[in-house]
């Protein structure tokens, strides 16, 4: 932990700044219009600038794109790390572990696929606490299980050499990447839902612990969608993660096929209900899972700032921040792909997340 006093203004305040700075839906729509050299010279005359002058001699058209976006965005964390103190300090850095979640991902869908390292070297995002050296090793294994050897005495290898099994019985790689999930929220939450003499927390980490709830609860919510349009006979269970308030593992399993019943049990909450009724409409008119789960990334973006409206003063006003800069790069990303195989303008509209 950084030591010293927390001091949430004044990181509010440079967060804040650099928001201004985002990509706007006008941005987005001239971005679908062109192409990715295109994209990486509009890319130029934004805050991107940087990263586009120093990589575009090694590299161009998506490869540019993707490698300045995973760039920039690690610096604007690593930013953040390096302004706060104290608690603030150690909730963004549990906060910010969500990306070595990424990383392993991705890495094991590499080695899942065959992928020469270098691809997937381009989708890292370095923001997390897995120093690059590990992420080296993990590049030059062949096998899952040589990778999962290569995160012993970290958080993870416990967690992923139990659920090693049943990715060896299913032949998918689903168990790992759950058991990545349980456990990244599992540690983000340890400790932080009681104070001294267990009484409950208040101020900055009760801010926090809100916001983490909302995202366990709309990640619970995806999983039970995915689950029901799988058609697979998977115990819904498995998948469930502890910590929300919207489900317990009981409400997953009466609610996977029942997409109407799903959705009404998010309005009813009035934690969600009172404060998401746009996201939520466009939750009742998704026919598709991409859109359903866009709508959902977009209610927990909706949900973040309306936190952060609550609670100025609060770690509320990163994690918003940090969600937006997230679905900023997504969409980029997605915008340059979607060109690069052929998109019409509408189909890459619809792999977008706007508000």
């Amino acid at each position: 932990m950084s030591a010293g006093a927390s001091n949430p203004e004044y990181v509010n305040a440079r967060v804040r700044s650099r928001r201004a700075s985002l990509f706007s839906d006008e941005d987005y729509r001239k971005l679908i219009r062109m192409g990715p050299s295109e994209i990486a010279r509009f890319m130029e005359e934004t805050e991107y600038e940087r990263e586009i002058n120093e990589l575009g001699t090694r590299f161009s058209g998506v490869d540019l794109i993707e490698y300045a976006l995973n760039r920039n965005l690690a610096k604007h964390f690593e930013d953040m790390i390096d302004w706060s103190q104290g608690r603030l300090y150690d909730l963004i850095a549990r906060y910010l572990r969500k990306f070595d979640v990424w990383n392993l991902k991705t890495i094991f869908r590499g080695i899942y696929t065959d992928s020469d390292p270098e691809e997937i070297r381009t989708d890292l995002i370095r923001a997390g606490e897995l120093d690059d050296r590990t992420i080296d090793r993990l590049l030059e294994t062949d096998t899952i299980e040589d990778a999962i050897e290569v995160l012993y005495g970290t958080m993870y290898y416990e967690a992923l050499t139990e659920a090693f099994e049943e990715y060896e019985e299913a032949g998918a790689l689903v168990p790992l990447e759950n058991a990545l999930d349980r456990e990244f929220y599992e540690n983000l939450l340890e400790d932080l839902s009681r104070g001294a003499g267990d009484e409950p927390q208040e101020g900055p980490v009760a801010n926090y612990i809100e916001f983490l709830q909302a995202e366990i609860d709309f990640r619970n919510a995806r999983n039970a969608f995915r689950l029901a349009r799988s058609g697979a006979d998977l115990d819904p269970a498995a998948y469930y993660i502890d910590g929300g308030v919207l489900f317990d593992e009981s409400d997953l399993n009466r609610l996977v096929g029942d997409y109407d019943a799903l959705v009404d049990h998010i309005s009813e909450d009035r934690r969600y209900g009172d404060r998401l009724s746009e996201a939520l409409d466009q939750l009742r008119d998704a026919d598709s899972l991409i859109q359903f789960e866009h709508a959902l990334d977009a209610a927990l973006l909706e949900y973040s700032d309306t936190l952060s409206s609550i609670y100025p003063t609060s770690v509320s006003a990163v994690l918003s921040y940090i969600l937006a800069k997230e679905r900023e790069v997504e969409n980029i990303r997605a915008i340059a792909r979607g060109r690069e195989v052929g998109l019409d303008e509408n189909e890459i509209e619809e792999e977008l997340v706007v508000l």
